[in-house]
């Protein structure tokens, strides 16, 4: 499915896509965006540069539940 999340996906398209699912998501995954993003830069970062740099843990269940909440 063209529209599913992919470890390519960007951080600020899962906000864009899910709101506050898609923030709760990655809170419980490790990955606080805070009160808007506090790093501009880090909304552009995919979700697979985010676990490689550690602020994401277990990616794989990260996209699970984003593509079950899509």
């Amino acid at each position: 499915m063209p529209d599913d999340f992919t470890p390519e996906s960007k951080v600020r398209e899962v906000v864009d896509r899910l709101g506050d699912r898609g923030r709760d998501a990655l809170l419980r995954h490790g990955y606080d965006i805070g009160e808007g993003y506090v790093d501009v830069l880090s909304q552009y970062q995919t979700l697979e540069h985010a676990a490689r740099t550690e602020r994401l843990r277990d990616l794989d269940g990260l996209l699970r539940e984003l593509n079950a909440a899509a």
